[in-house]
């Protein structure tokens, strides 16, 4: 196995158990790996500090998996991946339980760098990341079979699109284990159609799970628009909280289809539910009556930092169209996920929209994601880059996930 020599004083942050080794910190290699190889990592004089993924054409030298020395084998994969999988169950996410679509595997903060794995019921889906773990994949679908003890039915690998260029040319999205199935899983005792081959990310948004129970404390019996609405989440738990109308739109037609979809499969009233297939910023400039809570939720407006200009007049445009549209009193939940656009470029942002719109406007909270999207102690950056290792290419592709998210109350007119 190649070792990686650092240079003298740069061992400071792998002691501490950073998941990253930098290319900048290396003086030598005693040999010439291949991209997503196994790799060793050694203080100047020698000494072992940690075991890695080797990550070619990047900042990021090395993805650590290990700061001991030890086999990266089927015993490690069935020890990580039981351990994210116990803290899980903690949480409350059981088979039997009112949510069974969670979060396994969050990269940094499970120990797993370059790596998601999303659950959906009986179904896990797979997200490399890195070409080391997507060479890796095969064991680790083995070691979720395993650790799940039989109620898991099939792993699906769905790493084209989040793999580098070179490599995602190669790969093709796919079942490792089992096949397609009904898809549906629970959240909160709600029900939701989960397409993991066709949909956005690994098929649905687990991060916002607990923004949309806050959500639904405040819906009963509200006029509420959920743009950006994708498959409806935020809508259907608006519906059950009692919300008196809540207009879904997205610009695809699927989407808004499968939001009317997992309105109908809850039981929910139809007709207090309208979904749009238009343009949000082209919807809003047409409204003709108030909402009284609204939901933002837009992709990633910028994947590049010479990008991120235009991102900030993109959210700042829209969140001064939907500020005109929240009646007096209301609430405004707007969020971001250009990893680009950190969060104080973002609230800076809402602060300029606020004062185009001509709102007094009020912080309520700062959201985040959930527990089940931990956070290494010693890698903080993953609270805005979702923890999974993604270094110097989330300038390319912006995060996986969650952004800067804001509750707001708009309070006067």
């Amino acid at each position: 196995m190649t070792t990686f020599f650092l240079k003298k004083d740069r061992d400071e942050a792998l002691r501490r158990r950073h998941p990253w080794v930098f290319t900048g910190a290396i003086a030598r290699t005693d040999g010439d790996p291949a991209d997503g190889e196994l790799v060793r990592v050694a203080d100047s004089r020698g000494g072992f500090l940690a075991i890695g993924h080797c990550n070619k054409g990047g900042s990021i030298a090395v993805r650590v998996l290990s700061h001991e020395d030890r086999p990266i084998d089927d015993a490690f994969w069935r020890e990580r991946l039981g351990n994210a999988l116990q803290l899980r169950r903690a949480l409350g996410f059981l088979p039997d339980g009112p949510t069974d679509a969670f979060r396994l595997v969050h990269g940094e903060g499970d120990g797993l760098p370059g790596l998601i794995v999303d659950v959906y019921g009986d179904a896990a889906v797979l997200q490399a990341h890195s070409v080391g773990m997507f060479q890796a994949r095969a064991e680790i679908a083995a070691a979720l079979m395993d650790v799940f003890g039989g109620t898991l039915k099939s792993v699906y690998d769905k790493s084209r699109s989040t793999l580098p260029g070179p490599v995602s040319g190669m790969a093709a999205d796919g079942y490792l284990v089992g096949g397609p199935s009904e898809g549906l899983a629970r959240e909160n005792g709600l029900l939701f159609q989960i397409d993991w081959a066709g949909g956005q990310k690994t098929g649905f948004f687990l991060d916002q799970r607990e923004n949309r129970q806050l959500l639904a404390r405040y819906a009963a019996g509200k006029r509420v628009l959920n743009a950006f609405s994708y498959t409806g989440g935020f809508s259907v738990y608006a519906l059950r909280a009692g919300a008196a109308e809540v207009h879904s739109v997205d610009v695809s037609a699927k989407a808004i289809a499968a939001a009317e979809a997992n309105v109908a499969l809850n039981g929910l009233p139809a007709d207090k539910h309208v979904g749009f297939a238009e343009d949000t910023l082209g919807f809003l400039k047409k409204v003709e009556q108030p909402y009284e809570v609204m939901v933002l939720d837009p992709p990633a407006f910028a994947k590049t930092m010479d990008k991120r200009h235009n991102a900030v007049q993109g959210y700042k445009r829209l969140n001064a169209e939907g500020m005109k549209w929240v009646k007096p009193g209301g609430l405004l939940f707007t969020f971001s996920c250009s990893q680009v656009v950190d969060r104080e470029l973002f609230q800076h942002t809402i602060v300029a929209a606020g004062l185009e719109a001509g709102r007094p406007i009020r912080i309520l909270h700062q959201l985040s994601q959930g527990p089940d999207h931990p956070v290494s102690l010693f890698h903080p950056r993953g609270q805005l880059s979702e923890g999974v290792g993604l270094g110097d290419r989330v300038k390319k592709r912006g995060c996986p996930d969650i952004g800067q998210p804001l509750w707001l109350q708009c309070f006067t007119r």
